[in-house]
């Protein structure tokens, strides 16, 4: 989505990082609450409290000598994901098939040594990948089974959903999915497919990689134009329910989808990328001042979701 101008992108509504920090993120975002998104055990805590799902917390530790029991923990559990607490932008996250003789199974199929997981979770521990460089605590989850929705879709990671809501109201979406130069993980930096998501239909509507467009995974060959993505409605009210959950106005909710489980919210985040534009071809700031005018206190999630759909159809 390549713009001449600063001109061409206020025309198109485009949020650039000084004011999406300025107006949205200073105005709509209380700091004494950015805990329940900045710590994933926090939100996690909060997110079971308010009955929404979230991925299994096989355990968590916080100090190195803690670590030494961790493998036999994690002897018997397959799948999991090693991520920082306080980490961010997909730093730390490393996902493992299971133990193996030796050590622990990589999604591609390499096989790393105890030693090295070891090493890794201690500079999880140390605040290698934490905001702020804290000192952090390293998380233990269950692999996610991801719906065979996206299996046309991904290279052997799990895909997540990015939807940003401002004062509960879902604004705009997309799907991340892994590419083999991703490693496997949902992350746009690394090489990770966004597919722009019709807030109405949950269909696919755009797709980019590295910012250029693209019209097919480059690993599956499958044609995006093809997506749809299920449990949409109950997707988009979980996203929304995160503006009473974190009471913070603009939120990311990162959400993926469990055979088993169906949507569940991987995490929230209070300073959302912008790269979700380029993901949809549609500027951000002018549906977000469109809420604006709309936003009335105490209105449902119901209300707001239908409101956004309203505003944002093609």
């Amino acid at each position: 989505m390549p713009f001449a101008s600063p001109f061409k992108l206020k025309k198109r509504g485009i949020l650039g990082m000084n004011s999406r920090n300025s107006n949205f993120i200073l105005n709509y975002n209380d700091r004494e609450f950015y805990q329940r998104v900045d710590d994933k055990l926090v939100t996690k805590k909060i997110a079971i409290e308010e009955g929404i799902k979230v991925p299994k917390l096989i355990c968590s530790i916080k100090y190195n000598f803690q670590i030494k029991d961790v493998h036999a923990i994690l002897a018997n559990v397959g799948g999991f994901v090693i991520k920082p607490s306080q980490g961010a932008a997909g730093k730390g996250i490393m996902i493992l098939k299971g133990a193996v003789e030796g050590g622990y199974e990589k999604m591609s199929g390499e096989i790393l040594p105890q030693k090295e997981i070891d090493r890794h979770i201690a500079e999880i521990l140390s605040g290698l990948y934490s905001l702020g460089g804290k000192t952090d605590a390293a998380m233990f989850e269950g692999l996610i089974h991801f719906t065979d929705t996206f299996t046309p879709y991904t290279f052997q990671g799990v895909p997540d959903i990015r939807v940003i809501s401002f004062l509960g109201f879902p604004v705009m979406a997309m799907v991340r999915l892994p590419t083999s130069v991703s490693d496997g993980k949902a992350n746009l930096h690394q090489g990770a497919v966004g597919v722009g998501i019709d807030i109405v239909t949950g269909k696919a509507s755009n797709a980019v990689q590295f910012d250029k467009k693209v019209t097919k995974h480059p690993d599956t060959g499958n044609e995006f134009s093809n997506l749809k993505i299920p449990f949409w409605d109950e997707i988009l009210h979980m996203s929304s329910r995160g503006y009473e959950m974190t009471e913070l106005g603009y939120l990311g909710a990162d959400i993926v989808l469990d055979k088993d489980h169906g949507p569940m919210i991987l995490e929230l985040n209070a300073r959302p990328g912008l790269a979700i534009q380029i993901a949809n071809d549609i500027g951000l700031e002018t549906r977000l001042r469109q809420i604006e005018k709309v936003y009335k206190r105490n209105m449902h999630v119901e209300r707001r979701v239908q409101i956004a759909k309203e505003l944002f159809a093609p």
